[in-house]
């Protein structure tokens, strides 16, 4: 089989050299000639599959994204084509779990703001938005929990509507997928009338699609003079970004809130054993024989712990700061795409190995650290 691969896609000739030949792809930029002779197509979110994509490919009989969103995917069209598709639900879930997590704490320090007793909204629970919310279970944050279709599935029992969830809450976190149309439309989601009516000195996150904040009343809020504080991972219509809302945050970054090492590799080895599963094949590749030590795998903390050193143990697996000074210093000169294509390695906090007192290790492991069990 020829195997064509997006390039920002690791790990991609250990899981799949041995299915056929990997060939790599440019997912800005592919054309309907380079996949016309494709029998797999893997693609990440910036490609659009549809039919002027692969209209020539009368070859291919699997696509995969290696994402959780699919509203890059024609799934219509390959239904009518008789072509497999698989996405990959959640891979990156604990990626942008601690993505959020680390910009809540790293907001903490430079706001001098303590997180314990406040609000935080979370619009989305679906794989990422839950994950976040069992995460910051002991931390001492309230959730407060927004998704409306899964309170109509009855999967949401704790479901509070945006608009009242906006007003109760000192931070809000979106996780939702993009919707253009329909009853649960998530475009503009945060569009200029709930922008104005946010709280003095609102925390907004984004790291779900860039359409579904409004980036111009966005950024016409803040000229205006509107207190808020902005944290966004994802842009209206990336590559080419409203820089000048860039000043207006407080970190930005270039659509990597997902891209850990282990994160990109799950969604890697969900496509691999997807399209085993397309040609009854058995899978035989693991992920853990392909993941680097990392550089930092063990920590010893005392019995002086406290509360404000958990931002400490969190910075150093992964800092947010990082991400914003290289897209602050870079963007003009190198470009969204390639920032993204060079992003350096980040790991999850499950590659640190923690020996912490008692008290503090089951909120430690909430978080997602190895506890060191010690030996009585």
């Amino acid at each position: 089989m020829k195997i064509l691969a997006d390039q920002n896609m690791p790990l991609v000739e250990e899981f799949f050299s041995s299915l056929g030949e990997v060939e790599r792809f440019d997912g800005r930029s592919v054309t309907s000639e380079q996949v016309k002779d494709a029998d797999v197509l893997l693609t990440r979110s910036i490609t659009q599959v549809n039919e002027n994509l692969l209209s020539h490919a009368h070859k291919i009989k699997f696509v995969g994204t290696a994402t959780i969103g699919v509203d890059h995917i024609d799934q219509s069209y390959l239904s009518e084509r008789g072509i497999a598709f698989s996405s990959a639900p959640g891979c990156n879930a604990i990626a942008v779990a601690e993505y959020v997590i680390s910009a809540l704490y790293a907001y903490s320090q430079d706001r001098n703001v303590e997180l314990r007793g406040k609000k935080l909204a979370v619009v989305g629970v679906g794989n990422i938005g839950r994950c976040l919310a069992q995460k910051l279970k002991f931390s001492g944050i309230e959730l407060i929990l927004c998704d409306p279709v899964r309170a109509q599935e009855g999967t949401l029992d704790e479901h509070v509507d945006i608009d009242s969830a906006l007003a109760q809450a000192d931070f809000v976190t979106f996780h939702v997928p993009l919707v253009k149309a329909g009853e649960h439309q998530t475009k503009h989601l945060l569009n200029e009338q709930r922008i104005k009516g946010l709280k003095p000195s609102m925390l907004v996150i984004n790291a779900s699609r860039g359409d579904v904040i409004d980036n111009q009343a966005l950024l016409q809020a803040k000229l205006s003079g509107q207190k808020l504080e902005l944290i966004l991972d994802v842009w209206e219509n990336e590559p080419a970004i409203l820089t000048e809302l860039m000043a207006e945050c407080l970190y930005t970054s270039v659509h990597i809130a997902g891209h850990t090492l282990e994160g990109k590799a799950r969604g890697t080895k969900m496509l691999y054993e997807a399209l085993c599963k397309t040609i009854n094949k058995s899978p035989t590749k693991r992920l853990e024989a392909f993941l680097p030590i990392p550089v930092v795998s063990q920590c010893h903390l005392s019995e002086t712990l406290d509360e404000t050193d958990y931002g400490r143990i969190i910075h150093m697996i992964y800092d947010i700061r990082r991400d914003n000074g290289l897209m602050r210093t870079n963007l003009e000169s190198q470009g969204f795409d390639v920032l993204r294509k060079q992003y350096p390695v980040r790991r999850e906090f499950s590659t640190l190995s923690i020996s912490a007192p008692y008290a503090h290790q089951s909120k430690l492991q909430r978080l997602g650290f190895r506890i060191e069990q010690n030996e009585e």
